[in-house]
């Protein structure tokens, strides 16, 4: 079977260069990540490994497929709420993150647009699930900042008879909503600027191009429509207290 890359020596030199080269630039740039990149190099290749062997095992099975989803579902919220808070108030993020995804998923799976098979209802899944997260991620954290360095500007809104929702809104809504800018650019330049993975991948796999671009377009307006949820629902719960960095505020709202 073609493939896009050939397994060996040379691969693993290439890795080691390409990681230890971002790691570098990162370093010298000044940008403070150097030790994240080897990192999350390192880990990425431990968990492909790993989730290859288990979706080897799990796919054949419907319902071991749909529990490994509700893994990954977990994993995300856990991991957005980390990025955004240092308190309970993270699992908060499971709202934004699952309000677009599953009612898709469900759609889909209903419609008879995915079958029911655990080889297509994960990766689809997961790349919900992932573009949810991003853009719960992104949205949360620049409407938190904007929330923190214009915080007169919220006030000065409460005072003129605003409510702390709609003032808070104001403020960090217009740049939270560029959350959404990557997966709109990668829409509408698909084919033009570069071929996604799933693109690329269902063609090596023997579909024709046709159903290859069906998957693909199927897969870019989703995770544009479960990123503008995502959106919507994190502004909408920061803008209302529910989801903050400062945990007392998440008890006084929970």
């Amino acid at each position: 079977m073609t493939t896009l890359v050939e397994i060996g020596p040379p691969l693993a030199v290439a890795l080691v260069g390409l990681v230890l080269l971002g790691s570098a630039v990162a370093v010298l740039g000044g940008l403070g990540h150097g030790r994240n990149v080897l990192t999350a190099a390192l880990r990425a290749g431990v968990q492909l490994a790993l989730v290859a062997l288990l979706l080897t095992a799990i796919v054949s099975s419907l319902a071991a497929s749909l529990a490994f989803v509700v893994a990954m579902y977990a994993v995300a919220t856990v991991t957005a709420g980390r990025r955004l808070v240092r308190s309970r108030c993270g699992l908060y993020c499971a709202i934004p993150i699952g309000a677009g995804t599953l009612p898709m998923v469900a759609g889909l799976l209903a419609l008879g647009v995915v079958p029911a098979k655990g080889v297509a209802v994960v990766p689809i899944a997961g790349i919900l699930i992932g573009g949810a997260m991003t853009a719960t991620v992104m949205a949360g954290r620049r409407a938190l900042t904007e929330l923190r360095i214009r915080a007169g500007e919220v006030e000065a809104a409460q005072a003129l008879g605003l409510s702390d929702r709609d003032a808070a809104l104001m403020v960090c809504r217009p740049a939270a909503s560029e959350a959404l800018v990557p997966a709109l650019d990668q829409t509408r330049t698909v084919g033009l600027v570069a071929l996604p993975g799933a693109f690329v991948g269902t063609l090596l796999g023997g579909a024709t191009p046709l159903e290859a671009g069906a998957v693909q377009v199927l897969i870019l307006v989703g995770v544009v429509a479960v990123q503008a949820v995502a959106v919507v629902a994190t502004v909408e719960l920061i803008a209302r207290g529910v989801l903050s960095r400062l945990a007392v505020t998440c008890v006084d709202n929970s």
